[in-house]
Order: C-alpha cells, then structure tokens, then sequence
C-alpha cells in the first residue's frame, strides 16, 4: 500500500469501529476538561476520572480553585503524579484565567500556552474537544502507532502531529485523534502487537515478519 492509501483504509477502518468519540476525561466544561487533561499528563485516563470528583466537588471553577490553598489541591491530585508541579500549575493557570480572561478559559492556542502545566498538546484537546477547533493531539500512543502504520517517520510528536495533519482532512482531525487513541488501547498496544498482529498493522504490513522498532518521541 502506498501511504496514501493506508490513510484512506486507516481512516475507514476506525470510523467502522469507533462511529461515537466520547472524550475519555469525565468534565462538564472547558476548565474541568482543561484541568482533567493537565491531570493526565503521566497518568491515566481511568485514575484521572477517579480524582477530578474529589477535586471538583471542591471547585469546579477558577473562582473556586483559586481560594484553595496550592497544598490542598495537591493533596487531592497526588494519585495522578507529579502533584506538586501540577498542584501549583492549577492553581495559577487559575489566577490567569482570572487575571487576563475574565474567568473564561480562552479559546486559544497563544493564550492557553502561556499557561503552567499546559503545553502543545493539552491545548490541542482543549481547542479541539472543548471548542471545536480543528486541532491533531499527538502524545506518545498516537506516535508510536503513527510510526507502525508508516504515516510518519518524525523522530518528535511536532513533525507526527504536521505529517498526520497533511495526510488526514482537517474536518476529521478531531475525531480521528480519539479513534487512533482508542484502538490502540484496545488493538495497537504499548507491548503488544509490535505492528505485526493487528488488523491495521497486519493489512497495511502483511508481509512484515518481526516486530517493528518503535522510535521514541
């Protein structure tokens, strides 16, 4: 298959299996989307969705957060990791919400950026599922299985995420970064399939014999 036909296939073959796209976080609206997805840096999805009701039944809004001591807020997010840096994080991005948006999380990349605790990506799952802006969140599952599929060959998640916008349309974009997530959970595994057991490895590579060496972001 040429690339481009493995991305039309790709792109058939999740639509088929993930017709519905629920976002994984549990959250009711940008701010608690934005916090949950800062939250899951280094953890998962699952342990993320059983903190943010602890926290969020304390404040559920920057207003709320901010009169929060940055130690209570770590001591509630210290099952997720790294609880001091993103205890902190919360609570400022709190303030600037405040500060410099009126108490609205900013429809954004520039200004959502600027923000502690959130990079490229978390604000591309913000812009993207939040807002509605075509946006391509790349972590390091999407990468590895863009790697397997021959989509890629970025050493980094930057040049993933700009190969992936230029094989995909751009109207999909959203969509697709969550059907890509969810079958590699289920299919495309961290230690399993190593590109050459599942359906979308196996049709695209039918005639790759050893596990495919996956490079790190």
């Amino acid at each position: 298959m040429l690339k481009k036909e493995r991305a039309e296939y790709i792109l058939d073959k999740l639509e088929e299996l993930y017709p519905e796209t629920p976002v994984p976080l549990d959250h009711t609206d940008a701010y608690t989307l934005l916090i949950a997805v800062l939250l899951s840096a280094q953890c998962t999805d699952e342990r993320v969705n059983q903190i943010t009701p602890l926290l969020f039944d304390k404040a559920n809004s920057p207003q709320d957060m901010v009169k929060l001591s940055i130690e209570e807020i770590t001591n509630i997010v210290r099952p997720c990791g790294l609880a001091p840096r993103k205890g902190k994080a919360i609570h400022r991005l709190s303030e600037m919400i405040l500060e410099e948006h009126d108490g609205v999380v900013p429809a954004s990349f520039e200004h959502l950026e600027k923000m502690p605790g959130v990079g490229h990506k978390t604000a591309s799952v913000v812009m993207a599922q939040a807002f509605g802006v075509p946006a391509f969140p790349v972590d390091t599952h999407i990468h590895r299985l863009a790697q397997r599929w021959g989509l890629t060959k970025g050493k980094n998640v930057d040049q993933t995420e700009a190969d992936l916008k230029k094989l995909f349309p751009k109207e999909k974009w959203n969509k697709l970064h969550l059907q890509i997530i969810f079958y590699g959970r289920e299919y495309c595994k961290a230690r399993s399939c190593h590109g050459i057991e599942c359906p979308i490895c196996t049709t695209c590579y039918p005639n790759r014999k050893k596990p495919f060496e996956f490079k790190k972001a």
